[in-house]
């Protein structure tokens, strides 16, 4: 949703009719105004660091391949060019030098895009805690929690060409070493009444979306199953299961 309400060349209409349309200030300020970087890191995965660090390497990969217009950009000079192909072939290099190039690789990837649009750029990033857990399992947290740091580190505290960032993950920022170094966080976690709606659905929308579809006699089924969680002042059902029930 942030991608797309961020990104230059969104599809505007996709957001028509929803709440957030009638605050023009916003959208016109901030609606497709920005080169957006999203990553999801659910499927960094692999019995050995090698193997993850290959996983996290072919998703930046994927990622920055769309962006490919960057090779005929005129804004871009041959060296930028040339980082833009070395960032797209990390995936292929195995040698200590592609460590380096990988922890380095969001943060040229933005500075790229900025000289491309003249505009800083949202990095986000989902579920960054996943590899650390599955690291943890299989016995190279270490080595991990050292190439997330180091990511993260470049990304987000030494990158003129970065606008904002948004993480999302289960681990608390302030108590997890990756972070280490790094400010200026906003934490929004589940105990925080400002935004505790914003985590699911409350009971009124559910009743609401059964009345729609002519299933309001299922409202107590529906609140047995899945009304399972408190976030801040407000009891929430998880969207997933009630769309799909």
């Amino acid at each position: 949703m942030l991608r797309h309400f961020f990104e230059i060349g969104t599809d505007k209409t996709l957001f028509d009719g929803l709440h957030i349309s009638q605050r023009r200030d916003l959208c016109d300020e901030y609606m497709g105004k920005y080169p957006v970087v999203a990553l999801t890191l659910k499927g960094v995965d692999g019995t050995t660091f090698e193997e993850a660090k290959l996983s996290l390497a072919e998703l930046i990969v994927a990622e920055a391949r769309r962006f490919k217009f960057l090779l005929e950009s005129d804004k871009l000079d041959a060296d930028d060019k040339e980082m833009y192909r070395e960032l797209i072939s990390l995936n292929k290099e195995q040698s200590p030098a592609a460590s380096v190039k990988l922890r380095f690789s969001l943060k040229n990837l933005s500075e790229l895009l900025y000289k491309h649009y003249e505009q800083k750029t949202i990095v986000l990033i989902d579920e960054y805690d996943v590899p650390l857990d599955k690291a943890f399992q299989d016995g190279y947290y270490r080595e991990m929690v050292s190439l997330i740091r180091g990511l993260l580190g470049e990304t987000l505290k030494t990158n003129d060409f970065l606008q904002f960032a948004v993480l999302t993950g289960c681990l608390r920022v302030s108590k997890e070493s990756i972070f280490t170094g790094l400010n200026n966080f906003k934490i929004f976690s589940i105990t925080d009444a400002r935004f505790d709606e914003q985590f699911g659905f409350t009971e009124d929308e559910v009743e609401k979306m059964l009345k729609d579809y002519q299933l309001e006699d299922h409202l107590a089924e529906m609140k047995e199953w899945y009304d399972g969680y408190h976030f801040g002042d407000a009891d929430i059902y998880c969207p997933w299961d009630v769309i799909n029930r």
